[in-house]
């Protein structure tokens, strides 16, 4: 291997960060060669060719493997820079214990765990954790530098003028776009029900109480995908990561007490505190979701096209009503609309959620959709859904596109801010690159 020192390179951010190593390793094939050191990170030469093989199955633009490794590599540059930042908090171990929650989701898509490993090549589910965990803190580490480096970024009303006259001709062409705005209601349990639920808890605490392990009880009732198969622990928990009425309870508690059934937006819990130390304490506890019945739903619907009639007799500004009614936090204080991936206020309506697209199917701008059932953030959820606006397929203007050119000026900005970090701290960073990669043409000026 040959040592190299960087002096510059534009680096491209994130590209790789929640890759999962999920390629098929075929018989004989090196999976523990060092592609790469970058500082005290290492690069093998299988996340390289997994990273790739994975990228490809989910349809992405992948180049070749001297592209993916200089992707890969600008990548664990700021990772490494990250980790010795005493500013950016250390939550290792709190992401690691995430891992299982992570694989659980990613399993639901499946109709088995044989299957979901077979698609993406993993022997074991421990093999397939231990993927999740490290690119899960990759992906923190390299997002908190960024944010770090970043964070004064600015563009003026001109700087985005410039940046469009420079850019006009290069810039794709915009497909139909939408604006639409969301109130939602997560359907309320009837107290019946509640009570049924809290019974559950209150006999299964009994049941702990005259001898059966807590650990045994989560692992048959609890309905939590991420701790139920460990017996409802969860280790290194930081102090502001969980719920507020879960984290209440659970530090009101002595070591090994256990609560009394927990109400939070995900269900009904018993917590015990199994240790606390400063800011991190371990907790185990057993979850029953608050799964609405059909009545209850209804009875959500009825209340929506309620709220529906008052927005459109006047009594209501649609605004004013997601303000008052809506239970969805990320979007009832910006007049419930509905952001995009990238920030801005117009979803391309091809990646609009099937239901969503079925629901405003019809509808024209400045309406309003019945009342439909859907799921938020795990939860099911019934909404209305107003179109705010439509823009048709068109070539990008800064007259009719101004949020849009200004992000990517400030996208650009921030690349150059990055730019400009890695200039300055880069020369004392060591990179060994292995032989196997010498006829690679790296375009981010690497002086070999």
């Amino acid at each position: 291997m040959k040592r190299i020192y960087i002096h510059s390179f534009l680096i491209l951010i994130f590209s790789f960060s929640s890759i999962f190593s999920f390629a098929q390793i075929s018989k004989g094939q090196m999976i523990d060669g060092i592609a790469v050191v970058v500082g005290n990170e290492i690069i093998l030469d299988s996340d390289i060719s997994e990273q790739m093989a994975y990228a490809k199955e989910q349809g992405g633009e992948v180049g070749n493997k001297c592209e993916f490794l200089e992707g890969i590599l600008s990548n664990k540059l700021l990772i490494y820079e990250a980790k010795k930042d005493t500013l950016i908090e250390n939550r290792t171990a709190a992401i690691k214990e995430n891992s299982a929650q992570k694989y659980n989701q990613l399993l639901s898509n499946f109709p088995d765990e044989k299957t979901m490993l077979k698609q993406y090549s993993f022997r074991t589910k421990y093999e397939m954790q231990n993927v999740i965990e490290k690119a899960d803190i990759d992906q923190y580490y390299s997002q908190q530098k960024f944010q770090r480096i970043t964070d004064k970024a600015d563009v003026t009303p001109n700087m985005v003028t410039d940046f469009y006259k420079e850019n006009e001709l290069k810039f794709p062409e915009v497909k139909d776009e939408l604006t639409l705005a969301q109130i939602v209601q997560y359907p309320v349990l009837t107290d019946a029900h509640k009570k049924e639920i809290i019974d559950r808890l209150l006999k299964i605490k009994a049941d702990i109480i005259a001898g059966e392990s807590f650990e045994s009880q989560a692992r048959i009732y609890s309905e939590d995908p991420g701790s139920a198969a460990k017996g409802g622990a969860m280790k290194n928990i930081t102090k502001g990561q969980m719920v507020k009425p879960f984290e209440a309870s659970a530090l009101n508690l002595q070591e090994g007490e256990i609560s009394d059934p927990v109400e939070s937006e995900f269900g009904y819990h018993l917590i015990k505190l199994d240790r606390k130390a400063g800011k991190i304490y371990d907790a185990s506890h057993i979850l029953i979701m608050a799964v609405p019945t059909e009545a209850e739903i209804s009875t959500a619907k009825a209340k929506l096209d309620s709220i529906k009639g008052l927005i459109e007799t006047g009594k209501f500004t649609f605004k004013d009503a997601a303000f008052k009614f809506s239970d969805d936090k990320a979007t009832k204080f910006n007049a419930g609309i509905i952001q995009a991936q990238d920030g801005s206020s117009r979803i391309e309506k091809e990646t609009l959620e099937a239901n969503a697209a079925y629901q405003i199917a019809g509808v024209n701008k400045g309406d309003i959709t019945e009342a439909f059932e859907d799921e938020l953030n795990r939860r099911k959820a019934v909404k209305i859904i107003k179109v705010e606006g439509e823009f048709p397929r068109h070539t990008l203007s800064l007259e009719s596109d101004y949020d849009k050119v200004k992000q990517m000026a400030l996208n650009k900005k921030k690349n150059e801010m990055l730019d400009k970090f890695v200039k300055e701290k880069l020369p004392e960073i060591f990179i060994s690159i292995d032989n196997r990669y010498d006829n690679c043409n790296l375009k981010s000026k690497f002086a070999k």
